[in-house]
């Protein structure tokens, strides 16, 4: 979620009706108002055009995503996280979306296709990762849940980031996108930390307002800081991800090591 200008956007007929705007060879999509809920470059599909969205995947700096890993993406949004996964990790991915417009305009103008890898579930992203059966499922979770009015997360209490908690494998990381400029935008950071013991660091606020909050669950490794950085170097060069620009910001994150040394009890102990 990120906003537009008032000169790219249509206006829908009802609330949460998906429609499609383009821009410099840029396909955006909108919920009836002025935000933008995904983007897709025309010329290259995969890439992240919105800068939010890359930091989603800033996770890429501390874990590999190999076949026998999950990825979770709560909201499908234009499918950009789906299909830059798709391309850049071995993963299986599960995404939940509640709006079966919002699939199908991802599969007919978003260029979402089929994948053994992918599975879309139709459904409430609170009941979705609540479910027993996503107990210790996923090595990442990508939380991007917004609707058409913007107004901040639409799922951001603590019971809901504990769900998170629990669906992620025993090392595990989830990014959220939280919208800086609301006003729910502390009582969400407040709330994912209480989740996940403190184990929280925020990547720079970009230009469209977004801050993108990562949360690790589990006893993390403080890695050698110049196999680090070049593995940033690394990941920059595959993805064209800008990693080492967000490993540098990381890096000024006060105790972000130490805080990696706990966390792995589960959070209503906490």
């Amino acid at each position: 979620m990120s906003r537009a200008s008032k000169s790219t956007w249509q206006i829908a007929a009802e609330a949460d009706e998906p429609t499609l705007s383009e821009q410099d060879g840029v396909r955006y999509l909108h919920f009836g108002s002025e935000w933008v809920q995904g983007a897709m470059r025309l010329a290259r599909p995969s890439e992240l055009v919105l800068a939010y969205t890359g930091q989603m995947m800033a996770w890429m700096l501390f874990l590999k995503a190999g076949s026998r890993d999950r990825l979770g993406i709560l909201g499908l949004g234009a499918g950009s996280l789906l299909r830059f996964a798709l391309r850049h990790t071995r993963a299986s991915i599960e995404t939940v979306e509640r709006n079966v417009a919002v699939v199908a305009v991802c599969r007919s103008y978003f260029r979402l296709s089929e994948s053994a890898r992918s599975r879309i579930d139709l459904g409430d992203a609170r009941d979705w990762v609540a479910d027993p059966a996503r107990v210790g499922r996923y090595r990442v979770l990508l939380v991007d849940l917004y609707d058409a009015q913007a107004q901040g997360p639409v799922c951001g209490d603590v019971d809901f980031y504990r769900d998170c908690w629990r669906a992620l494998d025993e090392t595990g990381i989830m990014a959220v996108n939280l919208f800086g400029h609301h006003s729910s935008f502390g009582s969400n950071l407040q709330n994912i930390r209480a989740a996940f013991r403190d184990q929280v660091v925020c990547l720079p606020e970009v230009d469209e307002g977004n801050t993108v909050a990562l949360a690790f669950k589990g006893a993390f490794v403080p890695p050698d800081l110049h196999d680090w950085l070049s593995g940033a170097q690394a990941l920059e060069a595959r993805t064209g991800l800008p990693a080492q620009r967000w490993a540098h910001a990381l890096l000024a994150s006060p105790g972000l090591w130490q805080r990696w040394q706990g966390g792995a009890g589960d959070p209503d102990d906490a």
